[in-house]
């Protein structure tokens, strides 16, 4: 069995966790995109001044959003109840991204590159999927959060597929269970973001490898692509562009996808994110997903891991999703 057959026994396979600092659906009055500086755990965030997070900080009423927003269907947040919660800061889980549209390209790589970037602890807990001798699996995730409880940002994750928390990997059956559950995990390597409130937000709140750098989200008739900026350099770091899928299914689809992490003091954590799916597609054509890479920093992680044929591509133009405060991890 090939690994194409083995993912194509299994519906969207999907790791990666979890997200321009003007949001899409601007506040009435915020025509001068001027900004407000707000405190989050000693840091000083700037946001757009009147945006969602500015006047209420993950918590905003669903009837402002369907003023704001009344083209996006609020049937499903209205299922969910947030609570009050301390993650290194005041706030509500979980965060609500109400539109959102998202690329995943799931590559093969070294697996014992893999094993060595995992913390001990952590190894000690999940196993890196090995889909044949020495050979794991990342899926490489772009987002573009266009309204959300934190205003809109694009997001660019990396993340190894493992296995659940104190489950031993089977290698292809527990990626075919995982599949058929829709409930993955995964170790995130890499996070970066364009606004400031997200990667401050990821950095205290989930102990996430989250750094700022411009992202660019663009689209035409054919793909979406997004350009990531090197931090260190301000020349282009690494370009992924997706094609836009004929055939999208329409019918909702409700998606898990969970990560193990260390927090600040070295003590294990979880989080997870649901997502609603509301149109979504998927190929196993090589072609489907480009990366052009650069000596940037980013792309030559890329290259670190060995990365060989990808096994499958996502195209979900339009989802949502509700991210939760990561907790202790617990295994019973």
């Amino acid at each position: 069995m090939t690994i194409k057959e083995i993912i194509a026994k299994g519906s969207a396979l999907t790791l990666a966790l979890t997200i321009s600092a003007v949001p899409a659906y601007a506040a009435a009055g915020d025509k001068d995109q001027s900004i407000s500086i707000i405190d989050i755990a000693g840091h000083e965030v700037p946001v757009p001044k009147g945006g969602l997070y500015d006047r209420y900080r993950s918590n905003p009423p669903l009837s402002v959003i369907a003023q704001e927003a009344p083209d996006i269907d609020l049937s499903w947040f209205e299922t969910i109840k947030k609570e009050k919660v301390d993650a290194g800061f005041e706030t509500y889980s979980p965060n609500f991204y109400y539109k959102n549209t998202r690329i995943t390209g799931v590559f093969t790589a070294d697996l014992d590159r893999l094993k060595a970037l995992m913390p001990q602890a952590v190894l000690e807990t999940v196993e890196p999927l090995q889909i044949f001798p020495g050979r794991g699996l990342v899926a490489l995730t772009a987002y573009a959060y266009h309204y959300c409880d934190n205003d809109s940002y694009n997001e660019i994750a990396l993340s190894i597929i493992t296995s659940e928390p104190g489950e031993s990997s089977w290698g292809p059956f527990t990626l075919i269970g995982q599949s058929a559950s829709k409930d993955y995990w995964g170790y995130v390597l890499k996070l970066p973001v364009d606004t400031e409130l997200a990667r401050v937000r990821g950095v205290v709140g989930y102990n996430l490898p989250k750094w700022l750098t411009p992202i660019t989200y663009t689209q035409d008739a054919d793909a979406i692509s997004f350009e990531i900026i090197d931090s260190n350099s301000g020349k282009t770091d690494l370009v992924i562009t997706g094609e836009k899928l004929d055939d999208l299914s329409r019918g909702e689809e409700l998606v898990t996808n969970s990560f193990t992490n260390l927090d600040a003091h070295g003590q294990l954590i979880s989080g997870y994110a649901v997502s609603r799916q509301l149109s979504y597609a998927s190929t196993m054509n090589d072609d489907a997903m480009t990366l052009t890479l650069s000596d940037g920093s980013l792309s030559q992680y890329l290259k670190s891991l060995d990365l060989g044929e990808m096994v499958k591509y996502e195209y979900v133009p339009d989802f949502q999703s509700a991210l939760y405060t990561p907790k202790p991890l617990n295994i019973q």
